[in-house]
């Protein structure tokens, strides 16, 4: 396990703004479909494969999504870069690593079914969507789950199906998930997402305020195992998980 991965999923901050700015756009090659995918590809070999992340089909899917779809337009030149962009609604599309880590650790099959709460741009929704057979992704902020809706429709996702809400207490009317992937940090685990977990299935959540860890939990039987994998930052998790504190 590499060291100490920070997953900034925070607004912009203005130093963030003014080095997209001046990253010398003006040097690089004009975008393009086949200046994209290399770009791709070789953000899948350098950052992603070079640090650990071996499932194929989570390889394979990264290879395949566009991640510049999902980032606005002025961002594109910096879709392939291993760091958090802005997306707006002070949110940001995490670093293409630890969504590829979050992936892999949700261990996909083709048969299977995921839980995403926290949709965001929708890119981890579509990365997943090419790992199982279907997912079901829970946005709180209304402007950020119809864009991402939008985009994925118009991407083809059609095992993908989006709700506007508060996702503490997960999608209980379509329980139970193979896999549940978290991309907001509450403080405690919610006990919705554990009675939601399939028998084997995998709990994948940054938990903590301020000191954060990605944990995986995992049902065995009548409990659950809990393994810390490496610390992270993750944007605390609003709506119902800030009134339980």
């Amino acid at each position: 396990m590499p060291g100490p991965v920070f997953a900034f999923v925070l607004a912009a901050t203005a130093g963030l703004a003014l080095a997209c700015a001046s990253s010398g756009a003006g040097d690089r090659p004009a975008a393009g479909p086949a200046h994209d995918d290399a770009l791709r590809l070789a953000m899948v070999e350098t950052q992603i494969a070079a640090r650990g992340v071996r499932d194929p089909a989570v390889l394979a899917a990264l290879r395949k999504v566009e991640r510049h779809r999902f980032v606005p337009a002025e961002m594109r030149a910096a879709s392939y870069e291993d760091r958090p962009l802005p997306i707006g609604s002070g949110q940001t599309i995490s670093q293409p690593y630890i969504v590829a880590l979050m992936t892999e650790l949700a261990r996909p099959g083709p048969g299977k079914r995921a839980l995403e709460v926290g949709t965001g741009s929708g890119y981890q929704a579509a990365l997943l969507a090419e790992c199982f057979r279907e997912v079901l992704t829970i946005e709180i902020l209304p402007d950020l789950g119809r864009r991402a809706e939008t985009l994925l429709s118009e991407l083809g996702y059609d095992n993908v199906r989006v709700r506007i809400g508060d996702g503490y207490d997960g999608w209980p009317e379509e329980a139970p998930f193979d896999a549940i992937v978290v991309t907001a940090a509450p403080e405690t685990i919610p006990r919705p997402l554990l009675e939601q977990l399939a028998p084997g299935g995998r709990l994948v959540i940054p938990v903590g305020v301020g000191s954060q860890d990605l944990v995986v939990v995992t049902r065995e039987g009548e409990g659950f195992r809990r393994e810390i994998v490496t610390p992270v930052r993750f944007v605390p998790m609003t709506g119902k998980a800030q009134r339980e504190r």
